[in-house]
């Protein structure tokens, strides 16, 4: 008999925290809800409260926190209700946590990610940034703390699930790795047509349904430089290891390939379930409720390589990972405010690149030896990011 696992959600009110509930839901004997979080969705959070019974939820801020507390009163239910960073990572690390989904958008959830790393918790990370902006910082937390790192990633699950299980033959079997990516929904776009681009056509991606700044990022192709710079971390392989592929029909999720030229690939149906089911069960597999695979009616698998016009992000992934330590963490905070300027319409579509570029080029951090100063690196290249959309605005 397997006993219960208790579960902290963070970013539960998000699409990857709602996915985690809904295979959580679909295996009670195995799993128990300990903390759901979230930003600012107090009715969704509330829903949920009701649902899981969770022992604690937080809000972000204060004001939130006091909104749910109200509701929970009126309900009568036994959820203590929180707020603040350090009450996400208080529920991060509790003794009775087994397993924590790290969903939070953001550098918000870095704190949080490395508290859970540090304590030594089966780690299911779907947040980019806890790699993207720690880096090695992160990854030592995960070893001194004993963390089980779990990628949630369809990408990067891919991988680790394609992967021999013993780490330590990864080194001498592997030749590379292959990220697919979908294209997003301008793969096939006039490169001299995207500057007209709205928000509404980047968030409409053909295959996945995501947030607003990730399908943007999808459409940028941005999502494929975090997971680059994610996969050097996660898998220890050298940046000049990792290939990026277009594949349409979202059906292989990404590949290894081996020194004798065989290639593993993970294939199934662009569910997100699916990843979230094998990191909460690993190294067993539980039933994810996504649909399967039907070869039958499947059709054509094709593949593209990237077009550098259309997506030229792409290729700032292997740029930062040759800066200084902490240029990753410049990029992704870049990516952030330009991202946030385009779907405010404050930034053209095409302008995206122009910001990351640009902040790229302005900055060359010190090595961080904490999350002080990663978090430093990050609010100075949200300062130079944001001059340089008011710049580009004028």
């Amino acid at each position: 008999m397997t006993s219960i696992q208790f579960v902290t959600v963070l970013g539960s009110t998000g699409s990857i925290g709602t996915s985690t509930l809904d295979v959580l839901a679909r295996h009670p004997e195995r799993f128990s809800v300990f903390a759901l979080t979230a930003a600012t969705q107090v009715d969704l959070l509330l829903a949920q409260c009701q649902r899981f019974s969770p022992r604690y939820a937080v809000m972000a801020s204060e004001v939130h926190a006091q909104q749910l507390a109200g509701r929970v009163r009126e309900l009568g239910l036994s959820v203590e209700v929180l707020s603040g960073e350090q009450a996400l990572c208080d529920v991060s690390t509790d003794a009775a946590v087994d397993a924590v989904m790290a969903a939070i958008v953001g550098a918000a959830g870095l704190a949080p990610c490395l508290a859970a790393a540090r304590a030594g918790k089966k780690l299911l990370l779907a947040n980019k940034e806890a790699l993207v902006v720690g880096g090695d910082l992160f990854m030592d937390a995960v070893r001194a703390g004993g963390a089980t790192l779990l990628p949630i990633d369809s990408e990067h699950s891919a991988i680790f699930q394609s992967l021999p299980e013993d780490p330590a033959t990864w080194a001498r079997r592997v030749h590379k790795i292959v990220l697919t990516a979908s294209g997003g929904p301008f793969r096939t776009r006039d490169p001299a047509s995207l500057a007209a681009v709205t928000p509404q056509q980047a968030c409409a991606h053909p295959n996945w349904v995501m947030g607003r700044k990730i399908s943007v990022d999808s459409a940028t192709m941005m999502n494929k430089a975090l997971e680059v710079i994610e996969a050097r971390y996660l898998f220890g392989l050298a940046p000049a290891q990792i290939e990026v592929v277009i594949h349409p029909q979202s059906v292989i999720h990404s590949m290894v390939q081996y020194v004798d030229q065989s290639i593993v690939a993970q294939l199934g149906t662009p569910d997100m379930r699916v990843p979230i089911a094998y990191g909460l069960s690993w190294p067993e597999r539980i039933a994810s409720g996504a649909a399967a695979l039907d070869f039958a009616t499947l059709g054509a698998l094709t593949f593209e390589q990237p077009d550098d016009q259309r997506f030229p992000g792409l290729r700032l992934a292997w740029e930062a990972l040759e800066g200084p330590a902490g240029t990753t963490a410049v990029l992704n905070a870049a990516n952030e405010v330009a991202v946030a300027a385009f779907l405010d319409e404050r930034l053209r579509f095409d302008q995206i690149h122009a910001v990351n570029r640009a902040t790229l080029s302005a900055l060359s951090p010190s090595k961080p030896q904490s999350l002080v100063d990663l978090l430093a690196i990050d609010a100075e290249a949200r300062a130079v990011s944001t001059a340089e959309v008011r710049r580009l605005r004028r």
